[in-house]
């Protein structure tokens, strides 16, 4: 695949930069597997990336029901995923934040 194979998410990027520059910034990833696809993520110990994950998605007009929640690390890492569509391409936002218990040093 040529680089040219990646400007539908390329071109996506390009305006959630422009339109979305005063952002968090997140990690980004754009690969040839999904090319159609671009993945936003967000990580934070201070639970910061759960705010910042908010944020993303209403700017990217994501229902609030698409949103999923899950664990990780025998419950030491909250993980927030969803998926919405900008500009013709597929964004899959995520944010992973350590669990109240370990940021407060309980449990």
């Amino acid at each position: 695949m040529t680089l040219d194979g990646l400007s539908v998410a390329l071109r996506a990027l390009r305006l959630l930069t422009t339109d979305f520059g005063h952002l968090p910034g997140p990690d980004l990833h754009v690969n040839t597997i999904w090319p159609g696809q671009m993945e936003l993520a967000l990580h934070d110990s201070r639970l910061d990336s759960l705010a910042a994950f908010e944020v993303w998605r209403e700017a990217l007009g994501i229902d609030p029901d698409a949103v999923t929640y899950g664990e990780q690390g025998s419950g030491c890492t909250r993980v927030l995923t969803a998926c919405g569509e900008f500009a013709g391409a597929t964004v899959k936002l995520t944010a992973f934040a350590t669990a109240p218990a370990v940021v407060g040093g309980a449990g």
